[in-house]
């Protein structure tokens, strides 16, 4: 390596290297090297098995690792602060969100207490606040509405026989089907984490989540107009069940309760005004306004002032017990009716929460463990099932004012837990009178965010056609199908769409940035330069068993050659060319025995005495007559003789120049080798010859004029036996058509499925694969067309700020 000046400019020079010449200088291990026996990997474990049953403990664990170090000189005040501040939120939600789940109040509450305490042991995210969110609590509230709905539970009032719903066997069976859901969605969620399966919620794409998440605000808002309007809808479940709720309610119009819709609309104006206050004053303000508690608050004194219960019929919260109720065992028969709902939950809650932790943890600078949060996430509803909780998930508004109010750690999320702990115990009937639409505005206000995502449309109009094919999928299968089957649609489209962006995708023909070792694609660079007899195939995607046939005809057509038909073709001029070497071999034998006949002939001539002129002519005549007879017996075909030209008087024009001697009946042998059949031939050769150039024509080149493909894997992460079969079949057909083909670009783990597979042979070996495209050039020019070595001027530089130039092909100590 020699310095180019002051530039920083370097001039590089290796050989070309294959993938053999690669794994000699690499020293590439072998994959007994690479992949210990089960044996060893036994005794490495048992070797092993303290301190990874240490290890594994902490990190089952994660406050055994950071409470030991908490500083609370540090963090204490912070966490405090923080806590208080996401616990007042606890409240208001709580509350609300309890009704999106049809459940009462009180069991909002208790999801916003217990989930929260036993994320504290499992959890590895210091920002996100575990509890209610909307998203889930629509979830629940579908499943607890299907299961226990109001006709199940109606009763006969004896007075005016009329129909009555027993509210309290109604809510205590949705509160059972409620606590089912939530432990078996544990359970999936633990289960999932265990099994290190935390990938998962990557195939929530973030379209998918925000598209979801808007449909989802949808559900809540039509599920509170009931609320809103102080209406009794009919409840309906499974597909368009929005649709026929939206439909009810508007049919029920006539009857709205004033009062209500009164109270409703000065509760949404009074918090969106209040909200845009504080978001105003949010950089003046170390802690946010507890609107919504100050709303609840003040609508509870004026209820229980103004008596709009009983004036008014507005409905209520009702009573609110006081006190923590034992723990208990769900039903385990419900958990084959809402496993498949379960699972949906598992999966909703768990994107959200992980997409949340990861963001907090890039800004702020700490990992989050994707598996641990599973275990986390899933021993909180799985432990609060057990005391009557519904699933939970982290929220993004609570979230954000835990990060804000400068939340440190995990810490925070107790300090919330105390506050719910207090209202729980001695603060919960002071609600009795907070009438259900104030909770009803509150839930409709906190969506706002969630409406924002519908720009989404706008952005993705113009960055990703495809994301927005996705967000409207699954926006209109969420409003359509329900929260269940929606995200299953939807999940299924997303991942028919990851599909069929890798078996179609781009396939390009590269060529070479004058001056560089650099490739790009031709059809969109100017100054790519295809290298004359070299063709550089590259597919935007890994080839397997979806695209493999695909990859096989995009080659084809970029290169310009049917392979089919030139083979074909080949055939052809290959039997073409036996028949005129047999041909040419007949002609040959009968030209030699032509010469002996004229030999013999000669002799003969020889011993016979002196004629005359007219005697000779005669004599002449009869052998010329002889010869043509014999011939005509011989083969059995009809030969044309050129009449031999004759002086005026008559004579031969050949005995003015001397006597018939051997050469003469050599030059006679060769006019009747001028037959019809020969004749015949040299026109055949000639046609054929015009047909090859049109047969080439067709197939959209005059000449072959490509000798060498390059197959630029670079792109490929993984190949399957149906690809690696496809790569036989293409090493064969072109080489039918004597075009060499190579391989470029390939990663180690293709390089070992190929070895596995035995892909190489005799016929393909790793001199056919090369470490990068520019290296499979080289060796291309140098062995089939050298000539064409394209120049690479030592002033270009690469974006290293390295220069690459390698030596001349021609130099023999280049190889």
């Amino acid at each position: 390596m020699e310095s180019a000046g002051r530039s920083g400019r370097f001039r590089v020079e290796r050989e070309v290297l294959d993938e053999q010449k690669l794994e000699a200088v690499t020293q590439r291990k072998t994959y007994s090297e690479i992949h210990s026996s089960l044996r060893e990997q036994l005794k490495n474990s048992l070797r092993c098995s303290v301190p990874k049953l240490k290890r594994s403990v902490v990190s089952s664990l994660p406050v055994l690792y950071w409470l030991p170090k908490y500083s609370v000189w540090d963090y204490g005040m912070p966490d405090l602060i923080s806590g208080i501040s996401v616990g007042i939120m606890h409240l208001p939600q709580g509350l609300a969100y309890a009704l999106l789940a049809s459940l009462p109040p009180v069991f909002g509450l208790y999801s916003s207490f217990y989930p929260a305490l036993v994320y504290f042991f499992f959890g590895t995210s210091r920002h996100i606040s575990i509890g209610t969110f909307t998203v889930l609590s629509i979830m629940v509230g579908s499943v607890t509405e299907r299961l226990a709905p109001d006709v199940d539970f109606q009763k006969m009032n004896g007075t005016n026989i009329t129909a009555e719903v027993d509210v309290t066997a109604r809510d205590s069976y949705r509160v059972q089907v409620a606590a089912a859901t939530a432990v078996l969605g544990g359970l999936i969620q633990v289960l999932l984490g265990v099994v290190k399966f935390g990938f998962v919620g990557t195939y929530l794409s973030e379209p998918l989540v925000r598209a979801y998440t808007a449909a989802a605000a949808a559900h809540a808002v039509v599920a509170q107009l009931k609320h809103i309007f102080g209406v009794s809808p009919t409840r309906f479940s499974g597909p368009l069940s929005l649709v026929y709720t939206l439909k009810a309610v508007c049919s029920l119009l006539p009857h709205t309760n004033l009062p209500t819709l009164l109270v409703s609309a000065l509760t949404i104006v009074l918090l969106i005004a209040a909200k845009e206050i504080n978001s105003f004053l949010s950089p003046k303000l170390p802690v946010p306004i507890p609107v919504e508690l100050i709303t609840i608050v003040a609508g509870t004194l004026i209820s229980s002032f103004a008596h709009l219960n009983s004036n008014y019929t507005i409905s209520v919260v009702g009573e609110i017990p006081s006190g923590l109720s034992s723990p208990s065992v769900p039903d385990v028969s419900l958990f084959r009716e809402v496993i498949g709902d379960a699972f949906a939950l598992a999966i909703v809650g768990y994107a959200i929460t992980i997409s949340l932790g990861k963001t907090f943890g890039l800004k702020h600078g700490y990992k989050v463990d994707s598996n641990q949060e599973l275990v986390a996430l899933g021993m909180s509803n799985a432990v609060g099932g057990f005391f009557q909780c519904f699933s939970v998930c982290s929220s993004m508004s609570r979230s954000l004012i835990q990060e804000t109010t400068g939340g440190k750690t995990q810490m925070a999320g107790v300090a919330s837990s105390l506050i719910v702990l207090v209202t729980i115990l001695k603060l919960g009937t002071l609600f009795h009178e907070l009438p259900k639409a104030i909770l009803a505005s509150i839930v409709i206000v906190n969506l706002k965010g969630m409406f924002k995502q519908y720009y989404d449309i706008v952005t993705l109009w113009r960055s990703s056609k495809i994301d927005l094919v996705i967000w409207l999928v699954t926006w209109v299968s969420t409003l359509l199908l329900n929260l269940d089957l929606g995200l299953a649609a939807s999940i299924t489209f997303a991942l028919f769409t990851v599909i069929f962006r890798t078996q179609l995708p781009t396939y390009t023909v590269l060529g070479n940035v004058p001056g560089t070792e650099l490739y790009v694609d031709i059809e969109t660079h100017r100054e790519a330069r295809q290298i004359p007899g070299v063709t550089i195939f590259r597919s935007s995607a890994t080839v397997y068993f979806a695209n493999a046939d695909l990859y096989l005809e995009a080659l084809k057509e970029k290169s310009g050659l049917d392979i089919s038909k030139m083979i074909i073709y080949k055939r052809r001029q290959e039997a073409k060319q036996k028949r005129r070497e047999r041909r040419a071999e007949r002609r040959a034998k009968k030209q030699a025995k032509r010469e002996r006949r004229a030999q013999r002939a000669a002799r003969r001539l020889s011993e016979l005495p002196e004629f005359s002129v007219e005697e000779e002519d005669g004599c002449w005549e009869d052998t010329v007559k002889e010869e043509q007879a014999w011939t005509e017996r011989e083969n059995g075909t009809v030969f044309v003789i050129p009449t031999a030209p004759r002086t005026p008087d008559g004579r031969w024009e050949y005995l003015k120049g001397g006597n018939p001697d051997c050469s003469s009946l050599g030059w006679m042998s060769e006019l009747q080798d001028g037959d019809t059949t020969t004749l015949g031939s040299i026109s055949e050769d000639t046609l054929s010859h015009d047909l090859e150039r049109v047969s080439l024509g067709s197939l959209g080149k005059w000449t072959w004029d490509i000798h060498s493909i390059i197959l630029d894997l670079s792109t490929a992460n993984f190949i399957d036996i149906v690809a690696i079969k496809t790569m036989k079949n293409i090493f064969q057909d072109f080489s039918e058509i004597d075009v060499d083909i190579f391989m470029a670009g390939c990663q180690a783990s293709v390089v070992e499925q190929l070895e596995r597979s035995d892909f190489f042979s005799e016929t393909i070996t790793k001199r056919h694969l090369f470490a990068s495209v520019h290296d499979a050039v080289l060796y291309c020019l140098s062995h089939r067309g050298a000539t064409l070595f394209p120049t690479y001027e030592p002033s270009v530089v690469c974006p290293a700020n390295v220069q690459v130039s390698f030596g001349n092909l021609n130099d023999p100590t280049f190889m």
